[in-house]
């Protein structure tokens, strides 16, 4: 990978024993569909359309073992993510989330990506934050997230913003997990968001 700052997303092709990883769940939008690169809309509305957007991002990150999804993923460019950190709280939803304080750092353990599927690398993020937003039905939620769940929210939040995980990583670390079967979560530890 290229130093001096995150490369050019044209830049960043799977080497070929990962192809089969990037034709996997057709469903998630792919580095380079300019969806990822946008900033989303807000939504206003909980509208029945929403909930079926809710509902098919379940399906789709359940069946992809990701942590969490943005709808900029599906392709709908809309402020809107899910996610489900594996502890108690299961799955949650988040509609036009902003940050409002962040504590502290992590950088463990690497992330990737289900849009960038078998790229990893070392992200710094914050390791305490408050949330604000919205349910699935709109009403004001606040989120105090820590650790993975705090990881998992950055990196999502980031997706509405048209930023991708290796825009924030340690360039030095960015590299590719060959080998690494793509729904076997033991054999690739990178986070998959």
């Amino acid at each position: 990978m290229p130093q001096g700052g995150p490369p050019p997303d044209d830049s960043i092709q799977p080497p070929p024993e990962l192809l089969e990883a990037w034709l996997c769940h057709p469903e998630i939008v792919k580095l380079g569909d300019p969806v990822l690169r946008q900033v989303a809309r807000p939504i206003t509305l909980a509208t029945q359309e929403i909930q079926d957007l809710i509902a098919r991002m379940t399906v789709i990150m359940r069946a992809a073992h990701g942590l969490g999804l943005a709808a900029p993923q599906v392709g709908v460019s809309l402020r809107l993510f899910i996610y489900d950190a594996g502890d108690k709280k299961g799955l949650r939803v988040l509609i036009n989330p902003r940050i409002v304080s962040a504590r502290g750092e992590q950088t463990d353990p690497p992330e990737g990506c289900l849009s960038i599927p078998g790229l990893q690398g070392v992200v710094t993020r914050a390791n305490q934050i408050r949330v604000k937003g919205y349910d699935a039905r709109l009403k004001p939620v606040t989120i105090n997230a820590t650790e993975l769940e705090a990881r998992v929210i950055q990196h999502e939040i980031d997706h509405l913003d048209g930023i991708l995980f290796f825009d924030r990583a340690d360039p030095e670390t960015l590299v590719w997990a060959i080998g690494a079967e793509d729904d076997d979560d033991e054999a690739n530890p990178a986070l998959k968001e």
